[in-house]
């Protein structure tokens, strides 16, 4: 064949040629967007507790001499967590025991010299007289003893103080001390809380919460740092309410085995109520949803071609999500945003 006639086909050749993803226009399957009508909810502010969390603070003046644990371990009940010096307690605890051993020394020696007494006065050598001042100095020594004992015992329990242990098994949420602070009466060594029981505090007005307490499978509260939404096991009203604010607060359970955390920011979703009640919403599946970088979209059927649209979310509901902009009613969603974005690859 001619050179010159080929290459005059090459260019008609390519101009012909389509690409397979665009030689059959392809079949969507697609959504027709329609607000759906959920339930207006007001929103409370609140925090998430610990229903356990415990400040552990010195019985005893003693230097830090170990610290057993690091913020944020998990402990068991009873471990040991911090050592005081304990080295003038034990000395404490050493001289009661040897005040001890004389008390009983000297309770020996009278107990022997009364029954001695006891046996002279009744073959009449001493008199009544003699007998009960040995009596006496039998029971006084006996006293002693038992006084001693108590001391000794008392000892010997306040070196234990030099030891802190766990009261239950827990979480180290604060470690304000250092190897060598001095540790005082009262001074605050630790905290630990119990990650397994965890509730909301939230303020309610006293106008609302006046009404009552709605059905507990109609409240929910918001974890915004989590991403998840969750129902409360038990909700409990405190009987005080607050002077300044004009509040009352509310105490909600969270699930068993929630990933929060105390301190984190949480939202009581409260359930509306009358003819406001409902507001129709725009809701998507979450698995139509795309992510680029910090935005996210999703695609739509636009004169049968797909287009990115990005969008502006609010709340999750199960596996639906809120779109508050960025879409309107009666719109095509596509549901296979994966498909429609290796399309647009290949136009480019």
């Amino acid at each position: 064949m001619n050179a010159n006639l080929l290459l005059a086909l090459i260019p008609l050749a390519l101009a012909a040629w389509v690409p397979p993803a665009l030689a059959a226009e392809p079949t969507w399957r697609t959504q027709t967007l329609q607000p759906g009508t959920v339930p207006v909810e007001q929103r409370f502010e609140g925090v998430v507790e610990a229903e356990r969390q415990t400040v552990l603070a010195a019985q005893v003046a003693g230097a830090v001499v170990e610290i057993a644990v690091k913020l944020g371990d998990r402990v068991k009940a009873g471990q040991l967590l911090m050592r005081l010096d304990a080295r003038a307690a034990e000395q404490g605890a050493q001289a009661s025991e040897a005040q001890v051993q004389a008390a009983r020394a000297g309770l020996a020696l009278a107990e022997q010299s009364f029954q001695r007494q006891q046996q002279l006065r009744a073959q009449g050598f001493i008199s009544q007289g003699a007998l009960d001042q040995a009596e006496a100095q039998f029971k006084s020594a006996r006293a002693q003893a038992q006084a001693q004992l108590a001391a000794a015992q008392a000892a010997r329990s306040q070196t234990a103080w030099h030891r802190v242990t766990a009261p239950y098994a827990g979480v180290v949420a604060e470690l304000p001390v250092a190897l060598g602070d001095m540790a005082l009466p009262g001074r605050p060594l630790l905290t630990l809380f119990d990650p397994q029981a965890l509730r909301v505090s939230a303020s309610l007005p006293q106008a609302l919460a006046a009404q009552g307490l709605p059905a507990l499978e109609s409240l929910r509260i918001e974890l915004p740092a989590l991403g998840q939404t969750v129902q409360p096991t038990r909700v409990q009203r405190l009987p005080l309410a607050d002077p300044g604010s004009q509040t009352v607060l509310l105490r909600l359970d969270l699930p068993a085995g929630s990933a929060a955390q105390p301190g984190q920011f949480a939202r009581l979703l409260w359930p509306g109520q009358g003819a406001a009640a409902e507001t129709p919403r725009l809701w998507v599946p979450q698995t139509a949803l795309v992510q680029r970088a910090e935005l996210r979209g999703v695609y739509v059927l636009v004169q049968g071609q797909p287009q990115l649209r990005w969008v502006r979310l609010g709340r999750s509901r199960g596996t639906f999500v809120e779109v508050l902009a960025g879409l309107k009613a009666g719109e095509q969603l596509l549901l296979e945003p994966q498909r429609a974005s290796r399309l647009n690859e290949v136009t480019r």
